[in-house]
């Protein structure tokens, strides 16, 4: 259950619109613990620890409920009144119900927002009697560094025997689809500033969900579940093909992923999981016939949006509750998949692929999957650096090859591994 000490929280919580700060937001953020939520130009940037509240597994239930009422109990005042203002929390949860990380909601004790033409300022200050909050402070960033990356548990031998493996479940009729995925470990030096990291990856992959939440730091190109109103937006990607070297070939590439009857499928175990889980939540729910195909630098996707309208009182981490794990991620049926998973990878995905993002005092949020991203040891650090483990994996379903779904790794490795490098 979540932390007792939690328990009798009652928060103040002031917002303000402040003059834009200028430069880069992300000098303001904890450069050993960044918090961070970004994307085309919006940013979340949170600094210090005002409350945690913590769960085991996946119990989302026990989150939204213990969040329901640390935010009915909280003092607003919020003169800003836009998504991601007032009472906020980041969070991060693991992909597995079994697995040692716990589930994670922060509130920082100071949030700095930007979109549009719009900065402002979130404090959580103790009573009302404190005296006025300290105005946003630049943390100068420090010296550039570069990871030491190596094999994790599963080898590229062993991830194919892993997809064989995977083949033969599908073949006894164990699953339609699961999702496999390999890991490589390594560390960066001690002391080294993580905003580095958060920054790269935001240059290079600037329409990606750019996240920074409890050690674990990425570049999604996945939402989960965005609510924002009533409102309920998701986007599903399943199939992927790296992007061509010249205009021809990524062309041909495009065309290719578009009409592979392989991916196809893929996509469409996919869609179905999105769309059956949310359906019991939701009304006027639409989603496009057929997928569309989503460019990134390194990759092309198979996309489908879905749109949905919700009740008030539906929280985002309510959603996130039946989401999770889709189809993308685990494979299909759920159920069976994760007990694939769990017999044939080696190691905890830890919070690789589970969600992560940030959930407002209404319920509203935007949560993305954790995806193209490494997870940072911080407890672990010592004098020989810094450990971390990433993780990328694959669809399998009948016909893929283990030597290209090796291959679809490698691919996906590519942006956290430039990026620390």
């Amino acid at each position: 259950m979540i932390s007792a000490a939690t328990r009798t929280a009652r928060l103040r919580v002031v917002t303000r619109e402040i003059a834009p700060l200028g430069g880069d937001l992300l000098a303001y953020a904890d450069p050993a613990d960044p918090l961070v939520w970004g994307r085309r130009g919006s940013w979340l940037v949170g600094v210090g620890d005002a409350l945690t509240l913590t769960a085991p597994g996946t119990d989302t239930a026990s989150l939204a409920a213990r969040w329901r009422e640390v935010a009915a109990a909280a003092h607003v005042d919020d003169h800003v009144e836009t998504p991601g203002s007032g009472l906020v929390a980041f969070g991060a949860l693991p992909f597995d119900a079994h697995s040692a990380a716990p589930a994670v909601l922060t509130v920082p004790r100071l949030t700095i927002g930007h979109a549009g033409d719009r900065t402002w300022a979130t404090w959580v200050l103790p009573d009302a009697g404190a005296p006025d909050p300290d105005e946003p402070r630049v943390v100068p960033f420090g010296p550039h560094w570069s990871a030491a990356v190596g094999p994790g548990a599963l080898t590229p031998e062993g991830y194919q025997d892993a997809v064989r493996a995977g083949l033969a479940a599908i073949a006894a009729g164990e699953v339609s689809k699961v999702v496999l995925a390999r890991d490589l470990a390594g560390t960066v030096p001690a002391g080294s500033d993580l905003r580095r990291l958060v920054r790269s990856l935001a240059s290079g992959y600037p329409d990606t969900w750019v996240y920074a939440v409890h050690g674990l730091i990425g570049a999604s190109p996945e939402t989960l579940v965005t609510v924002s109103g009533g409102t309920v937006t998701a986007r599903v990607l399943a199939g992927t093909l790296a992007r061509g070297a010249d205009p021809d070939s990524d062309r041909e590439a495009a065309l290719a992923l578009a009409s592979s009857a392989k991916d196809l499928s893929e996509h469409g175990f996919a869609v179905r999981s999105l769309v059956d889980a949310l359906a019991p939540l939701t009304k006027a729910l639409a989603t496009s016939e057929q997928p569309f195909t989503l460019a990134l630098p390194n990759v092309w996707h198979l996309a489908t949006d879905v749109e949905a309208t919700t009740s008030t009182e539906t929280s985002v981490l309510d959603l996130i509750e039946v989401l999770h794990p889709t189809a993308a991620v685990a494979g299909t049926p759920t159920d069976a998949a994760l007990a694939a998973i769990a017999r044939i990878e080696p190691s905890d995905r830890g919070r690789y692929a589970g969600p992560v993002g940030w959930v407002d005092a209404h319920g509203d949020g935007e949560w993305a999957i954790a995806l193209r991203g490494a997870q940072f040891d911080l407890a672990g650090a010592d004098e020989r650096g810094i450990p971390f483990t990433a993780h990328a994996g694959a669809g399998i379903v009948a016909g893929s090859d283990p030597e290209a779904e090796l291959l679809e790794t490698r691919v996906k490795f590519r942006p956290i591994v430039d990026a620390l490098a």
